[in-house]
């Protein structure tokens, strides 16, 4: 099968596409042709060499394809579409499931894959947050894969929404249901006046500063959540939030985004496809931090 490998630590251009031998399906486990692969910004991290990865790897761990290998005692069978998370990398034409799902008939291969990390990232810290219909968030780079799904499940549960973006982002975030306000100085004025109410808890999802300002916001920093800048967060004594919840509990969170999807109560924005040869310019505009949603790669393309 054809996949994306790295052996060597480093920039997007060690990533090269192979011929590499077909993965097998064990005991309990199913096997995916790869419809569509999620891009997130670990996985340059990890090509990067910022974490324990061994070498050589194939990117990626977000997944959405069709079933077609299944072992023994596999609770999936082969032809049924499925989505969720990969063992062994998934920017390649075929992968060894993880914790997955079904996918409903009726939600694309990409708006599927869009949902996996950003959905479990966005419900377990909006959990954390222990939010209350009729309380206001801010959310700190909520254009983005994360920040989108966030505001509306925020909404969807009552809560009055800021938003920070770029003003090219303003409308969409509008269209989702935040109140836009522009990164920058200024941020704790313009933040007052879209929600003279004050705020009730801040998710910083960019990790491009701000911490400061919404300590200032918050008065303290009680109901402060990062994802994205665990070294302000340590240096200031706010709340850092990482990993997954327990398996089940992450599966049956993403069933029912992925029926939100399909009732069309839910949507994600794509930022970009990429084929399996093009894996790194889609790296390449993931670690530039100006993707407009979600980068997909498509194996099959």
């Amino acid at each position: 099968m054809r996949a994306v490998v790295f052996e060597e630590f480093g920039g997007p251009e060690v990533l090269e596409v192979r011929d590499v031998p077909e993965p097998q399906a064990g005991p309990g486990q199913v096997r995916i042709q790869v419809r569509a692969a999620g891009v997130n910004p670990y996985d340059y991290k990890v090509r990067r060499g910022l974490t324990k990865a061994k070498l050589p790897q194939i990117p990626g761990f977000e997944v959405a394809g069709v079933v077609d290998q299944v072992g023994d005692g596999a609770e999936f069978a082969v032809g049924d579409e499925v989505v969720g998370w990969s063992v062994g990398g998934a920017y390649a034409e075929h992968a060894i499931a993880g914790n997955i799902t079904r996918k409903p008939a009726g939600v694309s291969w990409e708006q599927a894959v869009s949902l996996p990390v950003a959905g479990e990232t966005a419900q377990r810290v909006l959990d954390l947050l222990d939010l209350k219909s009729g309380e206001t968030i801010l959310i700190h780079g909520a254009a983005g894969a994360v920040g989108a799904v966030a505001v509306q499940l925020a909404k969807a549960a009552g809560l009055t929404v800021v938003g920070t973006a770029s003003p090219a982002n303003h409308e969409y975030l509008r269209s989702v249901g935040a109140v836009p306000v522009e990164y920058g100085d200024g941020l704790v004025d313009r933040v007052r006046a879209a929600a003279p109410q004050g705020l009730d808890a801040v998710f910083d999802i960019a990790g491009k500063g701000g911490l400061r300002e919404s300590i200032e916001l918050r008065g303290g920093t009680e109901r402060i959540v990062t994802i994205a800048d665990w070294e302000t967060a340590g240096a200031l004594g706010i709340q850092a939030s990482g990993g997954t919840g327990a398996p089940e509990l992450v599966r049956a969170g993403l069933d029912a985004q992925l029926q939100a999807v399909a009732d069309g109560n839910l949507s994600t924005r794509i930022a970009d496809t990429f084929a399996l040869a093009d894996a790194a310019k889609a790296q390449e505009l993931s670690e530039s931090g100006h993707a407009r949603g979600k980068i997909v790669v498509l194996p099959q393309a």
